[in-house]
């Protein structure tokens, strides 16, 4: 019995479509046109269909389910159902009713609505908030409001003009919030414009002076972090990220703005500074938090602590000499075998801060320091003429480790991003693509302005750039 309703189909299909054909019927005539669940006139009738092809009836039965979609529409629109008449009208274009008919019904049921909802005043209130300059922000602002009249008369000059005059009057506002450097709101306004109308006549231009305000933003953080102005630097290469979040050169320019406060924590902590110091490390782990010169920095900071609570307090001058004398030992050492500023507590840069820590006066500590500088210089120049360039940066942060503020260092960077530049680019051209960004990272952090980093940046940027597709 359960397989009787399947085999009898497929023994006598005339039958089914027979049966399928008159509950379409009955369905019509109840003025089910369509259902869900099966069983409207629509679905009965394409049912009947697919399992016979060669019969009309079904076809001529759909063609009088449009018809009567539309006469539901019609009535539906004399009772202010808008809703239901909008669905019966969408039902009739499925079932290709004459578009003619179609068109004029869809004309009709615009103006009604137009007429119900009292489109005038819904203009004028436009037009009101739009010379109030209330321009977006709520649904009684004046593009919104020329919107609702759009959509129901897409045709209506007056809020095509009122929309056009308000869209040039909200880009005008972006331009001049892009003159204040208020790059957020400004991206804001251009975005809902966007919304209004993607064709309006101002767009470009307003997108495109977005686009330079950003690149602006870009090199003014990147001269701020060249210059030590870091707080600035921050705050522009945020606002950047404001408004493009993905912004490569944005995200690159906070992590420089980490690297140059782990820098910082290095100083204080050179000087056992270590509350400054921890609060430099902060900033520098929460803005360049996979960066190899954070992990250093943090490093460095250690060992001073260890070097500071390994001093003695209230030595005999004779046991403070001593141990002096040991340190320096241990710093001849470090530097004979180049260690300047590694393994960390042992370096010769640590081995002096501790003995200048227990006798800063001595002579012996005075003149281990005046060897020391000179000595890292050397280092520096000696590595960058052979080329080793990862050696040439440790001796120039050592050198700057040592004299913070030496005349000479400013250069010496300069050189050192250049090296950076010239590698990167060769090997860029030899299609080590993760090499040259990482050159390219070591000479932003050393010289955001050394000639011929932006066109290298332009070339690392589109080597990383998935291909188009």
């Amino acid at each position: 019995m359960l397989f009787r309703s399947p085999l009898a189909d497929m023994l006598w299909p005339e039958t089914r479509v027979q049966s399928l054909l008159d509950q379409a019927g009955r369905a019509l005539a109840e003025g089910r046109l369509d259902a869900d669940d099966g069983t409207g006139a629509r679905q009965l009738y394409e049912a009947a269909q697919a399992l016979d092809t060669d019969r009309n009836e079904a076809a001529i039965g759909l063609r009088r389910v449009a018809v009567d979609a539309l006469r539901q529409a019609s009535t539906a629109l004399g009772q202010n159902r808008f809703d239901e008449a909008r669905d019966r009208l969408a039902l009739a274009r499925e079932l290709q009713v004459p578009r003619a008919q179609a068109d004029a019904f869809a004309a009709r049921l615009r103006a009604r609505e137009a007429e119900h909802a009292g489109l005038d005043g819904v203009l004028q209130a436009a037009t009101q908030a739009h010379a109030a300059g209330h321009l977006v922000g709520s649904e009684d602002a004046a593009l919104p409001l020329y919107q609702r009249v759009l959509a129901l008369q897409p045709t209506r000059l007056e809020a095509l003009e009122g929309r056009e005059d308000a869209l040039s009057d909200l880009l005008q506002e972006a331009g001049r919030l892009l003159a204040r450097h208020e790059l957020g709101q400004a991206s804001a306004l251009i975005g809902q414009a966007q919304a209004f109308d993607p064709g309006h006549v101002d767009l470009p231009q307003a997108q495109a002076a977005l686009a330079s305000a950003l690149e602006a933003r870009r090199r003014a953080a990147a001269r701020d972090v060249a210059g030590g102005r870091l707080v600035p630097a921050r705050a522009a290469f945020e606002a950047v990220l404001a408004v493009v979040p993905d912004d490569a050169a944005a995200r690159q320019g906070l992590e420089q703005v980490g690297v140059a406060h782990a820098a910082l924590a290095e100083r204080q902590a050179a000087d056992f500074h270590f509350g400054q110091a921890r609060s430099e490390l902060a900033v520098a782990r929460a803005l360049a938090p996979q960066s190899p010169r954070v992990t250093q920095a943090e490093q460095a900071v250690a060992r001073a602590e260890q070097v500071r609570g390994r001093l003695g307090t209230g030595l005999p001058a004779r046991e403070r000499d001593r141990r002096v004398q040991v340190l320096l030992a241990a710093m001849a050492d470090a530097e004979a075998q180049g260690q300047w500023l590694t393994p960390p507590g042992e370096s010769a840069y640590d081995k002096l801060r501790a003995a200048q820590a227990l006798a800063p006066d001595a002579p012996a500590v005075r003149q281990a320091s005046a060897r020391l500088l000179p000595a890292v210089r050397g280092c520096y120049e000696d590595e960058l003429r052979a080329n080793r360039i990862r050696r040439a940066q440790a001796c120039q942060q050592a050198w700057q480790t040592l004299q913070p503020r030496d005349a000479g260092l400013p250069d010496a960077k300069r050189r050192l991003a250049e090296k950076w530049v010239a590698v990167g680019s060769e090997r860029l051209g030899a299609g080590d693509v993760a090499f040259a960004a990482k050159a390219l990272d070591e000479a932003l952090q050393l010289d955001a302005a050394v000639p011929g980093l932006d066109d290298f940046r332009a070339r690392v940027r589109l080597a990383q750039a998935p291909p188009s597709r």
